[in-house]
């Protein structure tokens, strides 16, 4: 942080109400130029509203405005829309994506600022028959993708890939604007591996060397203490504190942010070498844009927790895919002894498999419906659960529906006005245990979790966590879960597969060396 010098940014007394709910209690916040600040707080606690005051999201004002006042650069502003922070100089890397699929990577980095250059026409009527300058387009994009370490083709197409890559490719449509003065990172690294979201704070740390002031939202106290010069804490829409990030600590944060001490207990990793295997995969492929995985050979013993791991684009995400029938798959799949179908989704579910995405807005949830309709809409369609039957019609049991997600509700701590309330309205990680909640209302024997804990905050994180050790011990549910942070992995999996080009180089326990999961990770480990 540049010291002595006057703020870029303040807002001052921000409070905002939705339908009568005080979501935000008079919040202030300075940033100075070349700062990387942090806030952070549970879901729920008010970060995204704020942001989405200062970049001008339609939500904000389509639902009564806000109170308080925003300068920048000491003059007092009004930020409409997303184009007015835009002039402002103002940038912001969403929590959810907002590319288009069927655009290229430079179409998505360009778009509303694309590049012209002369043809005759326009010299003769004007600039509207300027044509586009594709070349001048490309080496921009590809500039920016570069600075990220983001080794893709910048002509791609934003479609099937995987998500980790279309995260980099946000944060390089905001990276490309020459008149950037303040960018809002909102949960940037949540679908990263530790070696790519160390890269995204090394482009973090490079614009801030720029002058570039940085509000860094993230769930990741670690990259907090990491990167960070101030941390805001929010709670309950107030805010706590702002603190010196050297005169904190991540368990005297994590404490601010939740109310109450964490206490990390000692995981007892149960031998299930000698249990039946729950799912045997041989010489398995599976046709994922961006995640192919290549002749899998892994077995999971039942009562198991099995970790999946790698790096983003490496495969690890296709193999739950590929056996839940949701994407082309070939091999031999067997589940307790039985060979399961593969490329069927409903016929897996039958067999008492469940999945957990990782895309939880374009698979996992239906957005505009209640949360009590999306906890039980795949039981209920699949397995006929939640319905009464007269003869030959059925109608929704609309009171058990309401008794199962008001339970699942209190036991997942979903922050909500009620189980009517619309998805679409929950915070990220609230939305996220939904997805939970939804694939637990299967019954499953086994479960398939894909970045269970993407977006959750500190406190829910270990609820999610949690909830997954009680499914193994107090039911006997067989899980494997892949995820991008390592440190997760190694907190419940009993075992850690680790793949690497679209195979599994390997599998770990959860306290081998740090070097040998880095040397898997990185496809080096027969180099040693």
């Amino acid at each position: 942080m540049a010291k002595g010098e006057s703020c870029i940014l303040k807002m001052q007394g921000i409070t905002k109400d939705y339908f009568g709910t005080r979501v935000l209690k008079g919040i202030d916040l300075e940033l100075k130029p070349g700062e990387i600040h942090g806030i952070v707080g549970e879901n729920g606690a008010g970060k995204s509203t704020l942001m989405n005051i200062l970049f001008g999201m339609p939500v904000i004002h389509s639902t009564g405005g806000y109170g308080g006042a925003i300068e920048v650069k000491g003059n007092p502003v009004s930020i409409g829309s997303p184009f007015d922070a835009m002039k402002l100089g103002i940038g912001m890397v969403h929590q959810e994506f907002m590319l288009i699929p069927g655009f290229s990577i430079t179409e998505n980095i360009k778009l509303n600022r694309e590049l012209t250059k002369s043809t005759l026409f326009s010299k003769i009527f004007g600039p509207r028959l300027e044509s586009l300058d594709i070349e001048a387009m490309g080496n921009d994009a590809k500039k920016a993708l570069k600075s990220l370490d983001l080794g893709i083709d910048e002509w791609s197409k934003v479609a099937g890939l995987p998500v980790g890559h279309m995260q980099f490719i946000e944060i390089a449509r905001e990276i490309d604007k020459s008149n950037i003065k303040v960018l809002v990172f909102d949960e940037p690294t949540a679908v990263l591996a530790e070696s790519e979201a160390e890269n995204l704070l090394k482009a973090v740390r490079k614009l801030a060397g720029e002058g570039v002031a940085i509000l860094f939202i993230t769930h990741r106290l670690h990259e907090i203490m990491a990167v960070c010069d101030r941390i805001t804490v929010l709670r309950d829409g107030g805010m706590v504190t702002c603190v010196e990030r050297t005169r904190t600590s991540m368990p005297e944060l994590a404490r601010l942010m939740v109310g109450r001490q964490l206490d990390e207990a000692v995981r007892i990793h149960p031998d299930t070498s000698a249990k039946p295997l729950a799912l045997r995969i041989r010489n398995f492929s599976v046709d994922m844009p961006g995640e192919t995985a290549k002749k899998i050979d892994l077995d999971v013993h039942e009562g198991e927790i099995l970790g999946i791991g790698g790096l983003a684009g490496q495969g690890k995400i296709g193999i739950a895919n590929g056996v839940m029938g949701l994407y082309p798959a070939k091999g031999e799949v067997s589940f307790f002894g039985k060979p399961l179908p593969l490329n069927n989704p409903k016929g897996a579910i039958l067999e008492g498999l469940a999945f957990l995405s990782e895309d939880r807005r374009g698979v996992g949830l239906l957005l505009d419906m209640s949360i009590e309709m999306n906890i039980v809409s795949s039981a209920m369609v699949i397995q006929g659960k939640f319905l009464k039957k007269y003869g030959f019609f059925t109608q929704v049991d609309k009171a058990g529906v309401r008794r199962h997600a008001l339970e699942t509700i209190k036991n997942l701590d979903i922050r909500c006005k009620g189980p009517d309330q619309s998805v679409r309205r929950l915070s990220g990680g609230n939305q996220q245990k939904v997805c939970v909640a939804k694939a637990l209302a299967l019954d499953p024997k086994f479960l398939f979790v894909s970045e269970p804990t993407r977006g959750i905050d500190v406190g829910a994180k270990k609820l999610v966590l949690d909830t997954l050790v009680d499914l193994r011990d107090k039911l006997g549910l067989t899980i494997v879960m892949t995820s991008s942070e390592l440190a997760e992995l190694r907190t419940i999996c009993d075992r850690i597969a680790i793949v690497n080009d679209g195979k599994i180089v390997g599998i770990l326990a959860p306290n081998a060396d740090d070097t040998d999961f880095g040397l898997m990770m990185a496809g080096d480990y027969d180099a040693r």
